[in-house]
């Protein structure tokens, strides 16, 4: 015989799974159920940006560079094309597979919504650069069009992210892509960078290693076989065809050069004044705000005073006042030596 309150522990007991289970927009099927669908929409949306990729640099949609692109299987890409094919946001004809109107507007909207919060990382955070790209990953599935349009407005409507990429604007338009490969740069010119590929993660950490950034210059010396030696901030080195093809620039005006460096900050001995010429391009968001904020602007007079137990940070005197700075934030500030400055060692 069953014991009735066994019984009735029972039956509520199972109540309970059930409601937890199956309660509308809550339970545990519902968020599954969001889950899945936003997993989906994440892929879609990932393959449209690889597809606008592909048409933007005018090379080929294939199984194989979409499962590389997104560490999946050919089993799983072919789906995937499958999926956006029922959509209508691919088409596939004699010319191969390319996106059709439809898809070409979904999918600049992912890219403009990463680039605009790539944009919000470099100018409002302290997030690094080599962070922006993973992080506009995640927020570019997770923005509304009305959170992007807001996202827009409060930075200025910019025209280019960090990198020097095109921001589409809300109606779809791109601003054409300026500048030629560096490898194609005129020997014995110098040239603006105007755009520094972000992909792949290790080549663009070695560009930022290098110091460079949008906005920089250099001066090309030679060029071989996609090889190229520049010189810039009073070093030669040479970069690598696979590097250098990731580096985009603009030829100057004949005449002008890059800046002989030799001096910035973090070079300064302790009580010897000098004087502001400039801060780094890549020096860039809250960083180059903050220094602004201090005062370090171009004819500034700084001398460093304190250095701490293990040298960095070092006390400088700014406009009366005492700054502590890191050695690495010292870099980005070229000098001169003022006219009180003795001869630095």
């Amino acid at each position: 015989m069953v014991d009735p309150a066994l019984a009735l522990t029972v039956f509520f007991g199972l109540v309970g799974v059930a409601t937890i289970a199956f309660w509308p927009r809550r339970g545990l099927v519902a968020r599954l159920t969001r889950g899945a669908r936003l997993d989906e929409r994440v892929r879609l949306e990932d393959a449209l940006k690889h597809a606008y990729t592909c048409e933007r640099r005018a090379e080929s949609l294939t199984l194989e560079s979409l499962a590389g692109q997104m560490s999946i299987s050919r089993t799983e890409a072919a789906r995937l094309l499958s999926r956006m094919s029922g959509l209508g946001l691919i088409r596939s004809d004699a010319s191969g597979v390319g996106l059709t109107d439809e898809g070409v507007r979904s999918a600049v909207r992912v890219v403009r919504t990463h680039r605009l919060w790539e944009r919000y990382l470099a100018d409002r955070t302290g997030v690094p650069a080599g962070e922006w790209h993973d992080q506009a990953e995640r927020m570019e599935h997770a923005l509304s069009d009305d959170d992007v349009a807001k996202l827009e407005s409060r930075l200025g409507h910019p025209r280019w992210d960090p990198h020097g990429d095109p921001i589409p604007t809300a109606a779809g338009e791109v601003p054409p892509v300026r500048g030629v490969g560096l490898p194609g740069a005129e020997v014995g010119r110098t040239v603006e960078i105007v755009h520094l590929e972000d992909e792949p993660r290790e080549i663009y950490d070695a560009l930022l290693a290098d110091g460079l950034a949008p906005g920089g210059r250099l001066e090309v010396l030679d060029s071989d076989d996609g090889s190229v030696r520049v010189r810039a901030g009073g070093r030669m080195w040479s970069l690598d065809p696979v590097v250098a093809r990731n580096v985009t620039v603009r030829h100057l005006p004949a005449g002008e050069v890059a800046p002989s460096g030799g001096l910035t900050l973090a070079d300064v001995p302790i009580g010897t004044p000098v004087r502001v010429r400039s801060i780094s391009s890549s020096c860039q968001g809250t960083q180059r705000r903050r220094l602004l904020d201090l005062g370090v602007v171009r004819g500034t007079e700084i001398t460093p005073e304190l250095s701490s137990a293990a040298g960095d940070p070092i006390a400088y005197r700014v406009r009366g006042a005492l700054v502590a700075l890191r050695r690495e934030q010292a870099a980005w500030i070229d000098v001169e030596l003022s006219h009180e400055g003795r001869e630095v060692a």
